[in-house]
């Protein structure tokens, strides 16, 4: 069953504290004490002068900023929603088992839905899901010095921005093979 934003935000809260050393309430006050005002400048401040990864700046500075990431969040639904609407609609459920298993790989992993696919980021694009055909999904994965083999294709003309696509027709294609090139490709990243 997929996470839902809320769920996610809601325990990248309370995970604040072990993870950064301090709570929301104290970042947001370290936050307007900076002097910070926009969301990118806050995210780069958080990571270079108190280490904080890339995830849990993002989630501090929306919140500082009061804008909290649900606009966004529904933003990103509707986007998500359109890529699998009509005749793809079966294939929603392939994308929901990809994003459940990517979301346990860390607390900085990031979503990001475009109008055709949804890139997985970390501090960098590590992948993408992308619905191909009203029959298949393709993951995208970057993988540079990986020898494409098996179900591990090269990207070819499908995207510059990975090295590999594995395609996918079912849930049962999200398997521990293709969790296992993801992760790998989130560690490198």
């Amino acid at each position: 069953m997929a996470v839902s934003v809320e769920e996610s935000t809601a325990k990248m809260i309370a995970a604040l504290p072990e993870k950064t050393g301090r709570a929301l309430p104290a970042w947001q006050q370290l936050v307007a004490r900076s002097g910070k005002a926009k969301h990118g400048e806050i995210v780069a401040w958080l990571k270079s002068e108190h280490g904080v990864t890339h995830g849990y700046a993002n989630l501090i500075a929306h919140k500082s900023l009061g804008s909290d990431a649900g606009s966004k969040a529904a933003e990103g639904e509707d986007l998500v929603g359109q890529q699998y609407a009509g005749a793809k609609a079966a294939l929603r459920s392939i994308h929901d088992a990809l994003v459940a298993t990517i979301s346990t790989f860390g607390a900085d992993v990031e979503l990001a839905p475009k109008k055709g696919y949804v890139s997985l980021r970390r501090s960098k694009q590590f992948g993408l899901i992308q619905p191909s055909t009203a029959s298949r999904v393709d993951v995208g994965i970057q993988l540079k010095g990986t020898p494409p083999g098996g179900r591990l294709e090269a990207s070819g003309s499908f995207n510059a921005m990975v090295s590999h696509r594995v395609k996918l027709s079912s849930v049962a294609d999200v398997d521990a093979e293709l969790v296992g090139w993801l992760k790998k490709a989130y560690d490198q990243a």
